[in-house]
């Protein structure tokens, strides 16, 4: 007698009535071999090892453990197991069958049908144990296996082709990243086809696009005796199914290896930590990373309040909202906002000058005055928003957002807007800073393609920023601001090629009278946008734009 039909409910109860003697019993699940085959193999589908055990005659004690380790073997992602037939019952014994689909990595499906012998005890059904009863071929000290073999490994490269794995740029081997065995719980983490001691992607663009890199590993469902209990090699007895895999595909980034190198090489003078990135404006594509010393990724992770490059962001609100390069502004000694005195870089007095002006000496007072008095936080916050601020910043790699907080009262917003207080922001978020000033455009940046940039997901589920399109007279207000900072403010004296434009910053931390600084300069030349930041290297001018300056020579 066949039957095929996948089960909808794990027992069954019916009432019979003996006519004429009024005598009533139910039958619960097990007392047919039917309604115990169903219920088996519902409990077996479902994984729950301890009804298996409750319904199968003189299981061993070992059950569970031998459950599990077919389950994890075979690397099954998904499991069905559905009656295929249940002959009728003789002398308290009945044959059967059953029909299992199993899915395993990379979505493999391999489908057999088993045996399902039932017997009779106590008054109850229930599955005769034996190791065939796993698969019709097992046999005693034999087990199933999905033997993998992963094909090659692709690479991680360069714009141009090149490997990103090999490169002579430190950095841009922190990119790649490394390779190395899959620990239990990582293996776990990542799920089938992944084991113990496995290679796998341990840091960096080999580990974000393990899967992609690795490829699909071929599979072989075996039948397999030996090295489990006594350490003897494991014999293959025999091969029940191939599955071919896929290879895996390369990684193709957004680096260019000549400014990777000359990045690389502008950071390659000093002691202090430092870090550089290139981006280029017209496309959000990250040209360059780099990181003195190596080991940690400051460029992408590193947190730091942004000073007085912050100013960017400022000025283009108040050009936005009226203010010119011409106006005549304020650049005094010092201001005071709600009981706070604000200064400017050694007291420097230029009186009233034009805009221009103020932003090419960086002016300390004019932003902390221009700010309160004709921006307000609200506003500045939905500009710094449109310069990628509080937005996730989703590059290939982690990365973390820049952040322009609440401020308290007006004396921490006149502070924030340039560039201190509780701002923080770091080398990528300030390269993309320039970007925009020189695009007009914001765009959210990227190590990969865009299809690939597109599809990724912050860890909040959050995907990329679309581009933010900057007013026409911002764009052009900030070419005007920002070259004079190169050409004749505090970035005058160093020697950069012509047609650089840039902002210088010095943003304290810590505390007391003289507080350290790091040294920050973002700036642009042609389709290329940059920041540096030196840690603790005190003024921009004198830390940062040389690395800049250097940077741009060596391309």
């Amino acid at each position: 007698m066949r039957r095929t039909r996948v089960l909808t409910a794990a027992a069954v109860a019916v009432v019979v009535v003996l006519a004429g003697a009024g005598a009533v019993w139910f039958l619960r699940s097990g007392d047919d071999p039917e309604a115990a085959a169903e219920e088996f193999l519902a409990a077996w589908s479902g994984g729950d090892h301890a009804a298996m055990a409750a319904l199968t005659y003189r299981p061993p004690a070992d059950l569970a453990q031998r459950l599990k380790q077919t389950h994890d073997d075979l690397g099954v992602t998904k499991q069905r197991y559905t009656v295929a037939s249940v002959g009728e019952p003789d002398d308290g014994s009945a044959g059967g069958a059953y029909d299992a689909e199993l899915t395993l990595s990379g979505g493999r499906v391999w489908s057999y049908t088993g045996t399902l012998p039932l017997v009779e005890q106590d008054g109850e059904w229930r599955v005769r144990w034996s190791p065939r009863l796993l698969y019709p071929e097992l046999k005693d000290g034999q087990r199933l296996r999905a033997a993998r073999a992963f094909p090659q490994r692709a690479d991680v490269l360069a714009a141009d082709g090149s490997s990103l794995t090999t490169s002579r740029s430190g950095s841009a081997r922190q990119l790649a990243g490394t390779v190395g065995a899959a620990s239990a719980e990582g293996a776990k983490e990542m799920g089938a086809p992944y084991r113990q001691g496995d290679s796998v992607g341990t840091s960096g663009l080999q580990k974000q696009y393990e899967k992609r890199l690795a490829g699909t590993p071929a599979l072989a469902v075996q039948i397999v005796e030996g090295g489990e209990q006594d350490g003897s090699e494991v014999k293959v007895v025999k091969t029940l199914k191939r599955f071919g895999g896929a290879d895996g595909q390369p990684l193709k980034t957004t680096i260019d290896p000549t400014m990777q190198a000359a990045a690389s090489a502008a950071l390659s003078d000093g002691s202090k930590p430092a870090s550089m990135v290139a981006v280029r404006p017209s496309s959000g594509e990250i040209l360059a990373v780099a990181n003195r010393p190596g080991g940690y990724n400051r460029a992408l992770m590193g947190t730091y309040p942004p000073g007085s490059t912050f100013k960017v962001v400022t000025a283009a609100a108040l050009v936005a909202d009226g203010v010119s390069a011409d106006s005549r502004v304020g650049c005094p000694a010092t201001t005071n906002v709600g009981g706070r005195e604000f200064h400017n870089y050694q007291y420097e007095d230029f009186g009233t000058v034009a805009f221009r002006d103020a932003f090419a000496h960086s002016c300390n007072t004019t932003f902390a005055r221009l700010a309160v008095d004709k921006l307000g936080e609200e506003r500045l916050t939905e500009v710094a928003e449109q310069f990628g601020f509080n937005a996730p910043i989703i590059a290939g790699l982690p990365a973390v957002r820049a952040s322009f907080p609440k401020n308290t009262d007006q004396t921490a917003f006149a502070s924030a807007s340039f560039g201190q207080g509780k701002v923080l922001t770091s080398p990528l978020n300030m390269a993309s800073v320039a970007a925009a000033a020189a695009d007009g455009t914001w765009r959210s940046p990227r190590l990969v393609d865009a299809e690939l940039a597109s599809q990724a997901l912050d860890a909040g589920g959050k995907k990329p920023e679309k581009p933010h399109k900057l007013e026409p007279a911002v764009k052009k207000a900030l070419h005007t601001l920002m070259p004079a900072v190169v050409s004749e403010g505090t970035a005058s004296g160093v020697d950069f090629p012509a047609g650089t434009a840039g902002k210088t910053g010095t943003a304290e931390y810590g505390s007391g009278e003289n507080p350290p600084a790091h040294a920050w300069f973002i700036g642009y030349h042609e389709d290329v946008a940059f920041a540096v930041v030196v840690e603790g290297g005190g003024e921009g001018a004198q830390a940062a734009a040389p690395i800049a300056a250097k940077f741009l020579k060596g391309l």
